[in-house]
């Protein structure tokens, strides 16, 4: 009685009928999953509540519509690859949470395809590297050396090459993006991306821009991409 409860209206004779209990064994596998990326993700690393909930829940989805097509792995990846989609449909995602994504929806994938003990240890392994590299702040280090440095200057001092023999002392590269008058015109504000030769040098270089443009404004914050890619 139960099986036919939960069974389809449109099944045939040779369709073949997941059972209950293994309906909610591959469900809360799949949950599980969810919960150990979620885990994983939140490590050392900067994430919305949103974002991480719905990291728990995708690999349990994902698991369910494979279930539910009966076998027929191109349309449960079409769909699932969908519901995967819906995230970024107005909001942009990084790299990373596009990553971690596909992860949970590899796992919920493999779950739905009935190999439980291989979705379990394809999410431990790529959870453990997953935290491995960030407790190794793995590809941050580069990072951590571009700046964005916004000075103003006096209108009377020219901006041209004003700074250009104290840059290549504490920076292997630097570029001039913008200039902008500001206090009625009365001031300039330079903005420079600059590659620090060392972090430790970046409060001897503000030392030293201060000392130029008579302690008027520097601000100095992280370079942001100005391009949108991976």
């Amino acid at each position: 009685m139960l099986e036919n409860l939960f069974s389809g209206l449109f099944d045939t004779s040779g369709t073949s009928v997941i059972s209950v209990g293994n309906f909610l064994l591959c469900m809360a596998c799949s949950l599980v999953i969810g919960l150990l990326l979620a885990l994983a993700y939140r490590y050392r690393s900067r994430y919305t509540r949103s974002f991480v909930v719905t990291l728990a829940l995708l690999p349990a989805v994902v698991c369910v519509v494979i279930m539910m097509v009966n076998g027929n792995i191109g349309a449960g990846v079409a769909v699932a690859g969908a519901f995967g989609l819906v995230r970024f449909r107005s909001v942009p995602g990084t790299a990373r949470e596009i990553g971690v994504l596909f992860l949970a929806m590899g796992a919920g994938l493999i779950a739905g395809m009935g190999y439980l003990a291989y979705a379990m240890l394809f999410t431990l392994l790529l959870c453990a590297v997953l935290m491995l590299y960030s407790r190794l702040d793995f590809g941050a280090q580069r990072d951590a050396l571009h700046k964005t440095v916004s000075i103003t200057i006096p209108e009377d001092l020219d901006y041209t090459g004003v700074f250009e023999d104290l840059f290549p002392q504490y920076a292997t590269a630097w570029e001039l993006v913008q200039v902008k008058t500001t206090n009625m015109g009365s001031m300039f504000r330079l903005t420079y991306h600059i590659t620090l030769r060392d972090a430790a040098v970046e409060k001897e270089l503000i030392d030293q821009l201060r000392c130029r443009n008579g302690n008027l404004e520097i601000t100095v914050s992280r370079q942001e991409t100005t391009v949108n890619e991976l």
